[in-house]
């Protein structure tokens, strides 16, 4: 796969000129394409292809970097709630990710401001994850687990655009076979307000925001053992936390 983007006259100072990059395959698990797709009522659902993991040689202008990609298409019908999702790619080639669709107040805020009250309560409370074991050539399907949002109060915490402190997530999933549990910091925040008209004059209302992390504690136990981040040279990732409501 490739992808190419280039600025335009009307683009902000300082921003690069060109974005290439080409994305292979990384391995067979991970790097083949999946589909779902799920109807609830009344014709709404969703439909999502995802490549897990690939890897990417980027050229942004004349400076060439080596990486990884993930890769996915989502088309949409139905009101989108709140959700918290994640991905980590690990050295070796392995894939984690999670995510916690869910009702709570955060679908009332109207403002991409952080830290609210309203986002204290959360239902359902059950995470779900895939995991890619590269090293044990298998995939697990992690059916129950949760995601946990921290709000950091150190002094040298990590602090977007806005001087709002950066997140933390606490996730754990588990199936038969395996648990996993990690922490995980956002190191940036990036995101997108959404204001919809809808019916009788009202607008509604989605930020979504997406996070580049930094892992700082992982177990991961199964029939094999444990392993821990001693166990991989480098582990990255992007988090997704989004609340309002779009419909």
């Amino acid at each position: 796969m490739w992808l190419s983007f280039k600025t335009d006259s009307n683009s902000e100072p300082g921003l690069p000129d060109t974005f290439q990059a080409e994305m292979t395959p990384w391995w067979h698990r991970p790097s083949t394409a999946t589909y779902a797709n799920n109807v609830y009522a009344l014709g709404m659902g969703y439909d999502i292809l995802r490549i897990h993991g690939m890897k990417a040689s980027v050229k942004i202008d004349e400076e060439e970097v080596q990486g990884t990609a993930y890769f996915q298409k989502v088309t949409v019908q139905a009101p989108s709630v709140p959700w918290f999702w994640g991905f980590l790619h690990f050295e070796d080639g392995t894939y984690l990710d999670w995510f916690l669709p869910h009702v709570s107040m955060s679908m009332t805020k109207k403002d991409s401001k952080p830290w609210a009250k309203r986002d204290s309560f959360r239902w359902p409370k059950n995470a779900r994850g895939v995991m890619h074991d590269r090293s044990r050539d298998t995939t697990e399907r992690l059916e129950s687990g949760s995601v946990e949002l921290l709000k950091p109060n150190e002094k040298d915490r990590l602090l977007d655009s806005d001087g709002h402190p950066l997140p933390r997530f606490l996730i754990k999933l588990h199936n038969e076979a395996t648990n996993i549990e990690l922490r995980v910091r956002a190191t940036s925040r990036a995101h997108w307000s959404f204001d919809q008209p809808t019916r009788a004059g009202f607008t509604s209302h989605l930020t979504y925001n997406e996070y580049p992390l930094e892992v700082e504690t992982l177990r991961i136990v199964d029939n094999n053992g444990e392993r821990g981040l001693h166990d991989y040279g480098w582990i990255r990732g992007n988090a997704e936390h989004a609340w309002g409501i779009l419909n």
